[in-house]
């Protein structure tokens, strides 16, 4: 992700309370969230319920937005999130409708996976933010390193200009920075143990 100007004025004008450029955020960004939505398969109403609820989050963390540059990736791990959280809500009020039957031990087994998968989904998105909020020079490196099939050291010093004994220095520099990320405090343990 680079450093979009556009998204940085509008952001900077619509945290002094510009009504102009938070439109233009909002019309620029809605499509976004209606995209993870769809994802979601949610129904127009929840569509629409998460919508407000993102709108909502990016109003209340608007003016504590590190990066704003970054707005993309939190609108949409902030997307991903509403809808998981009311996919969760919807799954519950469904189980406890539900007469017992024979067929509960399928139940409890097609729910697991749903939320095995949703967790997935959630740990996904909030790693990509992170991501997107590392500095330029270590997304570059992180997406040389994960390239498939590997490039050499040799390879990924020549195209970022790095000697090639400084390259796993500064590739567990940034991962730990990618590790320390807000985003990802949800999905690792205490001491960064989890798995992304």
């Amino acid at each position: 992700m680079r450093d979009d100007p556009i998204v940085i004025a509008l952001v900077t004008r619509a945290r002094k309370g510009d009504q102009g450029a938070w439109n233009e955020l909002v019309e620029r960004y809605l499509p976004l969230v209606w995209s993870i939505c769809r994802r979601y398969r949610l129904s127009r109403p929840d569509a629409d319920d998460v919508a407000q609820t993102v709108c909502l989050r990016l109003v209340e963390h608007l003016a504590v937005l590190r990066v704003p540059a970054a707005l993309p990736g939190w609108l949409a791990v902030t997307t991903q999130r509403e809808c998981v959280r009311l996919l969760r809500a919807v799954r519950r009020r469904e189980v406890t409708e539900q007469p017992m039957n024979d067929d509960l031990a399928d139940d409890d087994e097609a729910t697991a996976m749903i939320e095995q998968e949703l967790e997935r989904a959630e740990r996904h998105a909030a790693l990509r933010a992170a991501f997107a909020q590392l500095p330029a020079m270590c997304r570059e490196l992180l997406t040389l390193l994960m390239r498939d099939p590997p490039l050499p050291y040799a390879e990924i010093g020549r195209r970022l200009g790095t000697p090639v004994g400084g390259i796993g220095p500064r590739r567990a520099r940034c991962l730990d920075r990618l590790r320390q990320s807000p985003y990802l405090h949800d999905h690792l343990g205490p001491e960064g143990g989890g798995h992304v």
